[in-house]
């Protein structure tokens, strides 16, 4: 009897193995096999018995230290880890400041007392110098990141909970910018559902602050969020959401009048050139103006009050809130045309905290736009200039859009 050998004995020695011979190819002689055999069947029967030995125990590991723990009866315990500290201190929008005590380690620990559900900033002072919370992957996105981010869940959920509901798509786009000769980034929310060949859908353009960025209205203000839970209840329609970098011009080292002006002005251009053209290839959105919205908070707001007063042929719908006012010599046009900015805008709401820093500025807005005759709803909350207000804000604005 001629033994079929291989191929693969070939393709071995081929590859530098030239004593490969494969099982096929060798004749197990007779006498031999009676070892074999009952050998291998000793073997089987001892399997399950291996199968069924439990793995060794390993030793207990005691957890991981983390930073912030939710504890059960709503307090919360902060740890951080600095071994040459004389005095560390956390502090935050979730209460009173907190002094750590020192333990075993390195660690410092403290515990609240019991926080409200929400989601707030906060961050340690180490012997003076501010730092974020190591142990806590949740960072606030800015232009300097400074804070980490502390987010207790409501019951029943608040809008701004992540929830059990359809959810939709947080996209990033990356562009480049002939208005600003550079690369830019800007971030796109899809609602649940949405596709290239559904129904043409508005757009919301949602502009951040002076100390954040583009994603800062995703990670921590949750606008995604917000915006599934207003669908999914039906208080709010299917829409885009688009959070351009609103800083068009690289900024100082601190607020400054002339470059609120001048970044506006860069911001708007770029806008209407580059960022709404873009949106409209990428994306099936409706491009009447009467589908096209843009909201904002604090330099957002400066933007977005530009954007009503200036650009209300492109806008119909537009909220500010706790808004950087802008000056006379970006709106002044509008101002001396109240009929022609009031036919084209269909909503222009602002609202600020009585706590904010620019609370006056914007009651004295609101006086001066009712001294021109322009439409507009002038809402005052509680509260200051963050981002807690801010939520409620879009919350509130949202349901308003593209009756």
């Amino acid at each position: 009897m001629q033994n079929k050998i291989d191929p693969s004995a070939n393709q071995a020695k081929s590859l530098g193995f030239p004593h490969f011979e494969p099982l096929c190819a060798r004749i197990v002689p007779f006498p031999i096999m009676k070892f074999i055999l009952p050998a291998l069947a000793l073997a089987s029967l001892c399997l399950p018995a291996i199968a069924d030995t439990p793995p060794p125990a390993r030793p207990k590991l005691n957890p991981a230290p983390t930073s912030p723990e939710l504890l059960p009866d709503g307090r919360v315990t902060f740890r951080c880890r600095a071994p040459q500290a004389e005095e560390v201190k956390v502090s935050g929008q979730f209460g009173p400041e907190l002094k750590l005590e020192k333990g075993e380690g390195g660690f410092w620990t403290g515990t609240t007392g019991p926080v409200a559900a929400g989601v707030f900033e906060y961050s340690f002072k180490v012997d003076g110098m501010n730092i974020i919370d190591h142990l806590n992957p949740m960072i606030k996105p800015q232009r300097a990141p400074g804070s980490s981010i502390l987010h207790i869940p409501a019951t029943p959920p608040a809008p701004w909970d992540l929830q059990d509901i359809p959810h939709g798509t947080v996209s990033q786009l990356d562009y480049q910018s002939t208005v600003l000769n550079k690369w830019r980034r800007l971030v796109v929310y899809t609602p649940p559902g949405y596709r290239a060949d559904g129904p043409a859908l508005p757009v919301l353009y949602l502009s951040h602050g002076f100390s954040d960025n583009d994603q800062s209205w995703t990670v921590h203000g949750k606008a995604h969020w917000i915006l599934d839970s207003l669908i999914a209840e039906k208080k709010a329609k299917p829409m885009l959401v688009v959070m351009p970098d609103a800083h068009a011009l690289p900024p100082g080292a601190g607020w400054k009048d002339d470059y609120a002006g001048d970044n506006t002005r860069a911001f708007c251009q770029e806008l209407t050139t580059d960022v709404i053209p873009l949106i409209g290839k990428a994306y099936h959105v409706n491009p009447d103006p009467a589908a096209r919205a843009f909201a904002g908070l604090s330099m957002g707001g400066h933007h977005a009050l530009t954007v009503a007063l200036t650009l209300n042929d492109r806008f119909s719908q537009i909220g500010a809130f706790s808004s950087a006012v802008p000056g006379e010599q970006l709106i002044g046009a509008a101002l001396a045309d109240p009929a022609g900015v009031n036919a084209r805008l269909k909503l222009l709401w602002i609202a600020c905290g009585k706590e904010d820093f620019l609370f006056n500025a914007n009651n004295a807005f609101d006086t001066l736009l009712k001294e021109k005759g322009l439409n507009h709803e002038y809402t005052v909350t509680e509260g200051n200039h963050s981002w807690p207000v801010w939520r409620n804000y879009l919350v509130t604005f949202v349901p308003r859009l593209f009756p």
